[in-house]
């Protein structure tokens, strides 16, 4: 009954569903486009692929390495990879091209997984992190279909949320094969909720698995020279009320060093205009990234405002402000400038990465602040002591090389559901 209330609604909401779309095209002209596929009208019909589900931008990062693995081991098998986003699809497409199938997820209704699942014929399908659809996961039980929620995290505060549902929450857990959790903790609130404990898997997190290509090491290398030692800082992923913290740091930061540098990278590409508009608007000179100008003695922020490159930024810096932090999101990524060996500051809101950032503040590698005025210190400190900032980032490194192997792990697992 708790399904079909939630089906009812959903068929109801329809067309807000699209009115959002279309207004969210507004800013972003993506989001409308391929409406189709959103309504399981999958491009290309496929036989016996590897289906993962990335929901966003930040998954669908997560989810590269993974994706890399399966095409070595899997090469003829085609690989389907879903999300929701524009910024999910530029990243899928820049990185692997045409080698995998690239779509928009199908809404969760009925006859739209059945006209997509026709289309796509999944061998498995692969969640990562905490997608829950309880239309998704029956449509594959019965089809028989294994789930494998992969890199699975769920904080207190979600599970609070899921509980409110436990009837429904219940039944799609039931329908899942296996989640490979990121921790203990992550895990037993899965159990909590009516996962089968047998189904259970601990893996730890992929994200510890990032490699940072030589050819972006070298391309962030030429970047830095430009900028002619610099101190060099970058906000990255930040998100709406959270750029006027950064800004305010910064006056402070510049009182101390004058010279100074903000590479600032908003989250959302329909917001690099208002962004934009308000740094100049606080008296700020800048330069944007797609502009292609130099970064001259007199510039103060560098604006991110293309897609697929926060590596490269991240490299480019010294030290790394983790937006979503500042604002209650709870936080982004922070293992992406621990591997480029950066030290990491992010704000009070992290529950969404709170065992990696409760790791990495205990080996010294990132700072919790509470307020502009404590970025602005931690960072002055920072430029003030490169032995400091270098130390710090070596003891980030040596965390995410103690934390590998959850790849592995998850292929595991992936190569015992395909044998079955």
């Amino acid at each position: 009954m708790m399904r079909f209330l939630y089906t009812l609604v959903f068929y109801l909401a329809l067309p807000l569903v699209f009115l959002r779309l279309f207004r969210r095209g507004k800013k972003a002209p993506d989001y409308r486009q391929a409406w189709s596929e959103r309504m399981g009208y999958l491009p290309v019909a496929l036989n016996d692929c590897i289906w993962i589900h990335a929901v966003s931008f930040g998954e669908s990062i997560a989810a590269t390495p993974l994706i890399k693995c399966l095409q070595k081991t899997y090469p003829n098998l085609p690989i389907l990879v879903t999300n929701t986003t524009p910024t999910g699809k530029a990243h899928l497409r820049k990185t692997f091209g045409d080698s995998i199938h690239i779509s928009y997820f199908p809404y969760d209704l009925p006859a739209v997984l059945a006209r997509f699942l026709r289309r796509s014929q999944p061998k498995i399908l692969i969640l990562i992190e905490t997608e829950l659809w309880p239309n998704l996961l029956k449509a594959c039980q019965k089809r028989h279909i294994p789930v494998l929620l992969a890199n699975a995290r769920l904080s207190e505060r979600s599970a609070a949320k899921y509980a409110k549902v436990k009837r429904l929450t219940t039944g799609m857990l039931e329908d899942i094969s296996c989640v490979a959790a990121q921790s203990k903790e992550d895990g037993q609130r899965f159990v909590n909720l009516g996962l089968p404990a047998d189904r259970l898997h601990i893996t730890g997190s992929i994200k510890f698995d990032i490699t940072i290509s030589n050819e972006i090491r070298h391309q962030a290398s030429e970047l830095k020279a430009t900028w002619q030692d610099r101190p060099v800082w970058i906000a990255a992923s930040t998100h709406q009320g959270e750029e006027e913290h950064i800004l305010m740091a910064f006056g402070l930061i510049l009182k101390a060093f004058p010279d100074a540098l903000l590479i600032l990278v908003p989250r959302h590409p329909e917001r690099f205009n208002g962004v934009k508009e308000l740094c100049e608007h606080q008296g700020f000179t800048l330069i944007t990234r797609s502009s292609q100008r130099p970064c001259t003695a007199s510039t103060q922020i560098y604006l991110g405002d293309t897609m697929g490159e926060m590596l490269l930024l991240y490299g480019a810096s010294q030290i790394a402000f983790i937006g979503g932090s500042f604002v209650p999101v709870g936080g982004h990524n922070l293992l992406e400038p621990t591997a480029l060996g950066i030290p990491s500051i992010i704000g009070p809101n992290y529950f969404n990465f709170k065992e990696i950032t409760t790791m990495l503040v205990a080996s010294e590698a990132t700072y919790i602040v509470k307020n502009p005025e404590e970025l602005a210190e931690r960072i002055i400190e920072l430029f003030d002591s490169p032995m400091l900032a270098r130390q710090r980032g070596e003891s980030g490194l040596r965390v995410l090389e103690q934390n590998r192997g959850a790849l592995a792990k998850l292929c595991d697992i992936i190569g015992g559901i395909l044998k079955d």
